[in-house]
């Protein structure tokens, strides 16, 4: 590999470390929980993964109102369906 491809390496691999660490190098946030104990907390919990499709603009409209009224989009979509489901 060329001395240019290796660089462009290393600088994808550089951004994609910053993106997995919220964008600060050696940031002072705590590690987010491994996947692991992630899905034995959300068993706890009684979360079952739902997997769907749906329209990107959809997508979108619902990331903006969970950003908006600051709450989780796990937390917005649950409601949206149990009031959907109750009329």
């Amino acid at each position: 590999m060329k001395k240019t491809g290796l660089a462009k390496s290393d600088a994808k691999k550089l951004m994609n470390q910053m993106g997995a660490r919220g964008g600060a190098i050696g940031g002072g946030e705590a590690p987010a929980p491994d996947k692991r104990e992630q899905r034995e907390r959300d068993r706890a919990a009684g979360l079952v993964p739902f997997a769907v499709k749906l329209n990107g603009d959809l997508v979108k409209e619902l990331q903006s109102r969970a950003a908006d009224e600051g709450r989780d989009m796990n937390e917005l979509v649950a409601e949206l369906l149990k009031k959907g489901m109750a009329g």
